[in-house]
């Protein structure tokens, strides 16, 4: 791997809004891979770059999704947080017409200087992102490139998987 690493999120958005439609043919370009190549090298790009960038020095998932709560998730916390359940859902969730529940702030409640203050406690969401290192990376592309403009791992992982996978970029 030798291209470098971009951490700086105005620069990420901007190019990501610039190169939209290359995007778009590389999600195409990915259907069309074979499944377990395209798994082993996502993972194998993401143990590379991922120990590489800091995410204490962005957040900017923290900032900027909208996260899924589940009942056992939110007693965990107001257990934690030594808080009722019924006061526990007052301060921090939303709950849809379907009994979904999200937190009901962006950023979370729980960012303090890009570290999270419930972190052992932390949602399922919030554990697994940006989900690279999972199987069926194809099952994934919609909310991969949803994120690509936001999270500086799966912008760097994206970007060095064209040259992995020789992507013959739009010109």
């Amino acid at each position: 791997m030798q291209q470098s690493l971009e951490t700086d999120l105005l620069f990420i958005e901007n190019f990501a809004h610039q190169n939209q439609q290359e995007n778009d043919s590389f999600v195409l370009y990915l259907k069309s891979l074979e499944s377990t190549y395209l798994d082993a090298t996502v993972l194998a790009l993401n143990e590379a770059i991922t120990p590489k960038i800091d995410c204490t020095k962005c957040g900017n998932c923290c900032k900027t999704l909208m996260i899924n709560v589940t009942d056992n998730e939110a007693n965990n916390l107001a257990n934690h947080l030594q808080e009722s359940r019924e006061k526990f859902d007052e301060k921090y969730i939303e709950t849809g017409s379907s009994g979904m529940m999200i937190l009901n702030k962006i950023p979370c409640h729980f960012l303090k200087e890009n570290k999270c203050t419930v972190y052992e406690f932390r949602f399922e969401g919030c554990k697994e992102f940006p989900a690279m290192y999972l199987p069926h990376f194809k099952e994934r592309l919609f909310t991969t490139f949803m994120n690509y403009a936001r999270c500086p791992i799966i912008f760097n992982i994206v970007e060095h998987l064209k040259t992995e996978t020789n992507f013959k970029k739009v010109s």
